[in-house]
């Protein structure tokens, strides 16, 4: 009994060490009809599921990475539907200028497809091209390619706004 409470302990100790990136991920791919507490619930579940096979080959927060991300994008396939708002500017900067740009940058990342802004999402938060591939299960030279095309893609879909 007391190696389950110390597994317990230890994936509390986990997940609240890293639940900025859970809120974060999460809260990237939520939309106003699904909470995102819904969405972070589904995400600590697998987690927990997930957690005794942990080989502790990666940092915790590149597997949690890992599994949220997957989780996201398996709950919008299983739902069959296409995301049209999230709201992700929680923790944008109250400056005018910035703020403006940023909510830009944001409404044309959610035009993106859900693998895409898992990229840029993991991009954004600086994450190397290596720890970004661990994450997705993508090579480095994918990763890149597939990086420098999205870059691209949000050019040119800020030109045709404009």
């Amino acid at each position: 009994m007391k190696q389950a409470q110390k597994g317990d302990a230890q994936f509390l100790e986990m997940i609240r060490q890293n639940e900025g990136i859970i809120y974060k991920i999460t809260s990237f791919y939520t939309d106003k009809d699904h909470p995102i507490s819904d969405l972070y619930q589904e995400v600590v579940l697998n987690l927990w599921k997930a957690f005794p096979s942990f080989r502790g080959e990666s940092k915790y927060s590149t597997w949690i990475y890992r599994i949220a991300l997957n989780t996201c994008v398996s709950f919008f396939r299983r739902s069959k539907r296409d995301v049209t708002y999230v709201d992700i500017t929680m923790d944008i900067p109250e400056t005018v200028e910035t703020n403006e740009d940023i909510q830009e940058l944001y409404k044309l990342i959610n035009r993106l497809g859900k693998i895409e802004r898992a990229l840029v999402l993991l991009y954004l938060d600086d994450k190397s091209y290596k720890e970004i591939a661990e994450i997705t299960g993508l090579s480095v030279t994918n990763v890149a390619t597939k990086l420098s095309r999205i870059k691209d893609k949000l050019k040119q879909m800020s030109n045709e706004q404009n």
